[in-house]
């Protein structure tokens, strides 16, 4: 489906490869710039699958790789002619490294006037904290989402996946790619993509920010509709699970009341008054606890109410679900065996989404890459005494 696109990946760690894990799904071609001297973290991130991360292995699928001294000007040189076939650039150094390297946006596009350039950081290009170091606890933070997303009276806690950098980095920066192509298609006029992850994320509270941007009402913990307020919640069982409760509408209201066999507390739900609404939410915290887990899964079979149970991983790979949608899929490793992983999620009437191999070690494709670019052996093998490339370990 994007097999068209070719795209040049100097980015590490997590927003900038998984945006890239998704357009390589999708069919583009993926070429990823690697440092001979600085390894990406993500390579030495437990659990491994023999001598590798298998993080690594899953959000560098079907990637190529090359590594390159960009300090050196002989590797300035290859990007230079990388450039004329590689039309997308997506990086995510701190604003300016680029371009002091001679990689930056306003150099490259003279080379590659189409150049789509995608830039992706944790402030942005401006701002006073454009240079400013963070991770995505940090720009959850800045941007108000934690404040309000816990309970009252507790810290934050961590997330379980990174939001910020996934959602706010790497789906809106597919996104910024993705619609410059259409603009290129139509102009033949290639652009800079700004994506700023605080930005991102800061634009993801249009429910919870409309509130204090018209009204002044500040969201706090466990005020509001979706973050606690209200039954919208989740509930312990008699034997320590936990199930979520999503019974908004009207109709799965009565479906839950009916589940619960509370129909008597519904109109309470459907109140505006504070100590009626947490009379019926404890009213479904009371109906909870006094089930076991496998008490509710039966229960809640025969009803439609927005009303699931919490899954580790482990019993979320089970789930017939997410076996029927192809969520796991064993994608090719160099010895010939597979690995499972996550699949891409991103299914058309027209196109399957292609896993070619695990990810690869840094610099396994230099030789080749160098080759197809016209380098002739002598010139690789200088390339390699001097340091200006380096073959994977």
């Amino acid at each position: 489906m994007l097999n068209k696109l070719k795209i040049l990946d100097f980015t590490r760690l997590l927003p900038g490869p998984y945006a890239t894990m998704i357009l390589a799904d999708l069919g583009a071609e993926v070429l990823r710039i690697e440092s001979p001297f600085h390894p990406d973290l993500l390579q030495t991130s437990p659990p491994f699958d023999g001598d590798q991360s298998a993080a690594h292995q899953t959000i560098n699928r079907s990637k190529k790789s090359i590594t390159l001294d960009l300090k050196n000007e002989e590797a300035t040189e290859i990007i230079y002619k990388l450039v004329k076939e590689y039309d997308i650039v997506i990086e995510q150094f701190r604003p300016g490294v680029l371009d002091k390297l001679g990689l930056g946006y306003e150099q490259l596009k003279k080379i590659n006037s189409k150049l789509i350039y995608c830039s992706i950081t944790g402030y942005g290009q401006s701002g006073p904290y454009r240079n400013r170091a963070g991770h995505d606890n940090n720009y959850l933070s800045l941007t108000g989402v934690l404040s309000y997303s816990t309970r009252k009276n507790e810290r934050p806690v961590p997330m379980g996946i990174q939001i910020a950098d996934q959602v706010g980095g790497s789906l809106h920066a597919i996104i910024g790619i993705l619609s410059a192509v259409i603009h290129r298609e139509q102009s033949g006029e290639g652009q800079w993509v700004d994506i700023s992850m605080t930005d991102c994320t800061f634009a993801l509270q249009s429910l919870m920010g409309s509130g204090w941007l018209t009204q002044k009402i500040n969201p706090k913990p466990e005020e509001h509709l979706l973050n606690g307020g209200v039954f919208y919640d989740y509930y312990e069982t008699a034997d320590g699970r936990f199930f979520s409760v999503g019974s908004l509408e009207p109709s799965f209201r009565k479906q839950l009341c009916e589940a619960l066999e509370i129909r008597e507390f519904l109109p309470y739900s459907f109140s505006e008054d504070k100590e009626e609404l947490d009379l019926f939410k404890n009213e479904v915290k009371r109906a909870f606890s006094k089930k076991t887990y496998n008490e509710l899964i039966e229960i809640f079979s025969k009803f439609d109410a927005c009303v699931e149970p919490v899954l580790t991983f482990e019993e979320a790979c089970e789930h017939p679900q997410v076996k029927e949608r192809g969520l796991l899929v064993n994608v090719k490793k160099n010895d010939g065996t597979s690995q499972l992983q996550v699949g891409s999620p991103f299914k058309t009437s027209v196109f399957n989404p292609t896993y070619q191999h695990v990810g690869v070690k840094p610099g396994t494709n230099t030789k080749e890459v160098l080759l197809n670019l016209g380098y002739d052996h002598q010139t690789i093998n200088r390339f390699f005494e001097n340091g200006v490339i380096r073959s994977a370990d």
